[in-house]
């Protein structure tokens, strides 16, 4: 009866995903998780990018505009845009973990070209990841308006 039990709970944690992590260790996991996404955009890399983002992902930008996956993989693609950075702020990044979601608050420092327009400016953005039985997977984003100069230092 115990082998049986056993292998029961084996196969729940196979399936879930979720071997009694800590939300510390959740927090951890989370966080390497958004780094790598913020990479992942800074190199157009639209595989890494669909792979963390959640099919019914959405961003919604300090002027209202609303983004889908879609639009995220499409731009990548197309490689829109150009980044010298995209990258949190060292220090910044703080996650909250409520049971099976978590999200992500930093500072964000974008230097890109998106044809022959510059931008240069920082931002404060929340990133939510919800966990799946597919591991962790980013569901929804906000990012505030471009910070003043001399408040992003």
């Amino acid at each position: 009866m115990r082998i049986v039990v056993l292998i029961i709970v084996v196969l729940q944690v196979a399936v879930t995903g979720k071997l009694n992590a800590s939300p510390e260790q959740d927090a951890k996991t989370v966080a390497a998780l958004d780094t790598k996404y913020q990479a992942a955009v800074k190199a157009n890399d639209a595989a890494t990018m669909a792979q963390i983002l959640a099919d019914d992902f959405a961003l919604v930008t300090g002027r209202g505009k609303v983004y889908g996956k879609a639009d995220l993989i499409d731009s990548a693609r197309k490689k829109e845009v150009t980044y010298e950075r995209q990258d949190e702020e060292p220090g910044t990044q703080k996650v909250r973990v409520w049971g099976d979601t978590a999200v992500v608050t930093a500072r964000l420092w974008i230097k890109s070209m998106q044809g022959d327009k510059p931008a240069d400016y920082k931002l404060w953005f929340s990133d939510t990841y919800v966990r799946t039985r597919a591991g962790w997977r980013y569901v929804f984003g906000q990012a505030s308006l471009p910070l003043p100069k001399a408040e992003s230092m």
